[in-house]
């Protein structure tokens, strides 16, 4: 079997679980080198095969999987954060589709709940924000134009920007065009639960000056929004006139959700 495994943000006790065994059972493991924390490694046994994907082609990568599922070996493709996003997995899954190989998805901790959990950040508040918004600029992998950083911006939604630190001059630019304001509360989040990790607040006018103080040019995570002002709404669900499946609310009459 061979399974996509996402290794989380960092942190090597943040990998699920079901990660860890699957590693820990594994025959190859195929890793994303540049991105993937190698202390994970370190419970693999010692007869695993160890391949670094960050020096290999899609096809040298799918070259080691065939023939490792040939022999009948457990592989697992070992992803940064989780897998769903930004990790080029869907092109690896239709190859072994075209060949009929089974395959697995074991999700993990992306790198974006890694940066809310050091910043002491909530990206939802009542009466802030709702949704948000993960995207990135677009640089030598295009974006399409409807999904541009300024469009996002329009919104005032949170956002949080994978791929672009070193960009991050431009980025403020389109998050100034989108509408957001300059004074808008912004952070750089560095290597996310890395014993390395940076966690450097500003706004969306100082995101730059901030990132180049601390020569941040990759790896980082940008953060914009209202939620990181810690100005909001009190969440109705714990309101004690709030009425739930669970709970009679006591006071002015409210609706169940």
């Amino acid at each position: 079997m061979i399974t996509f495994v996402g290794a989380g943000p960092g942190a090597e006790d943040l990998i699920t679980v079901r990660g860890q065994r699957l590693l820990e059972k594994a025959d190859i493991v195929i890793y994303a080198g540049s991105l993937v924390n190698p202390a994970l490694l370190r419970v693999c046994r010692k007869d695993c095969q160890v391949c670094n994907s960050a020096e290999m082609t899609l096809e040298e990568v799918m070259e080691v999987m065939i023939n490792g599922q040939r022999e009948g070996k457990e592989i697992v493709r070992l992803h940064t954060g989780d897998p769903c996003l930004y990790g080029a997995v869907r092109e690896q899954m239709d190859e072994l589709e075209k060949r009929n190989i089974p395959y697995e998805s074991c999700p993990g901790v992306s790198s974006f709940c890694g940066a809310a959990s050091s910043l002491g950040a909530e990206y939802t508040l009542p009466g802030i924000s709702q949704s948000v918004v993960i995207t990135r600029m677009a640089g030598r992998t295009p974006v399409p134009e409807k999904e541009s950083i300024a469009s996002f911006a329009e919104h005032q939604a949170t956002m949080v920007i994978f791929l672009s630190a070193g960009m991050i001059r431009e980025l403020a630019k389109e998050l100034l065009r989108g509408g957001y304001a300059p004074e808008t509360p912004a952070a750089i989040v560095y290597k996310a639960t890395w014993p390395q990790e940076k966690t450097l607040r500003c706004t969306v006018s100082t995101l730059a000056e901030t990132a180049e103080a601390e020569h941040i040019s990759k790896t980082a995570l940008i953060i914009v929004g209202d939620v990181l002002d810690g100005e909001y709404e009190r969440s109705k669900l714990y309101d004690p006139a709030f009425s739930t499946e669970f709970r009679q609310g006591k006071g002015k009459k409210e609706q169940k959700i």
